[in-house]
């Protein structure tokens, strides 16, 4: 059935993985420690038990490169049974600074779509993650000047997005979000009863997956690629 975005005035983006590149660089620092640890394990299981700590310690860290570089240390601790040395400690917070500092790599379209769709709707940004880097990396991808708002959110679950809409007075009928994750950008505010299209990006991690019976429904729209959301509205 297709979706009607006729009644939409608000459209919220998710900011890592459906404006930038992201979650590669988690990709790419989950390699190295495995290859920082593997006197202790094999990197799948390095892997594994890295997952498991983030996830324990979602709680305390929230979401976020420190968070996960405070796990990556703690499992470093663990699996060496306190052993492991202060040159690999060192390396480990060194591939935290370098994944935030890395330079803003906007995905194909974001800045035409972000340009069209301003025009003629209210844009924010609805985001999780550790709010300084969430800011910092705003600030440094020159998107800013498209949005009246910007939310960063400790969970983006359905009681998250309901206070910020209340917040903000927006009708649920009336808003719609995008993002790459169907868990935390979408499912969520479809049950709320406002509008979602969801962009896929090539990897996700695996906290952020749903089952196919979860996925199935109506009230959102996948699309390939951010640039095709403006065929919605011509």
């Amino acid at each position: 059935m297709e979706v009607n975005y006729k009644n939409i005035k608000v459209i919220g983006f998710d900011a890592d993985d459906t404006l930038w590149v992201n979650e590669t660089y988690f990709r790419a620092a989950e390699e190295e420690a495995g290859r920082l640890l593997s006197r202790f394990e094999t990197p799948n299981k390095i892997d594994q038990e890295l997952f498991k700590m983030e996830i324990k310690n979602l709680p305390t860290y929230g979401y976020g490169v420190k968070g996960f570089i405070l796990s990556m240390i703690e499992l470093a601790l663990d699996l060496s049974n306190n052993t492991v040395s202060n040159e690999v400690i060192a390396e480990m917070l060194a591939i935290g600074k370098d994944m935030i500092n890395k330079p803003i790599e906007l995905l194909e379209g974001v800045e035409d779509v972000l340009k069209a769709l301003s025009k003629d709707y209210k844009l924010i940004v609805a985001t999780k993650g550790d709010l300084l880097d969430q800011e910092r990396k705003l600030e440094k991808s020159g998107l800013l000047k498209y949005f009246h708002h910007i939310e960063v959110l400790s969970e983006k679950q359905e009681s998250n997005y309901s206070k910020l809409l209340n917040h903000l007075d927006i009708a649920p009928e009336a808003f719609l979000m995008i993002g790459n994750s169907l868990k935390s950008d979408i499912l969520p505010l479809v049950k709320l009863g406002a509008k979602a299209i969801h962009v896929p990006f090539h990897t996700t991690w695996q906290h952020e997956t749903v089952t196919k019976n979860e996925a199935n429904g109506t009230g959102y729209t996948t699309v390939t690629c951010l640039s095709e959301i403006l065929n919605f509205f011509k």
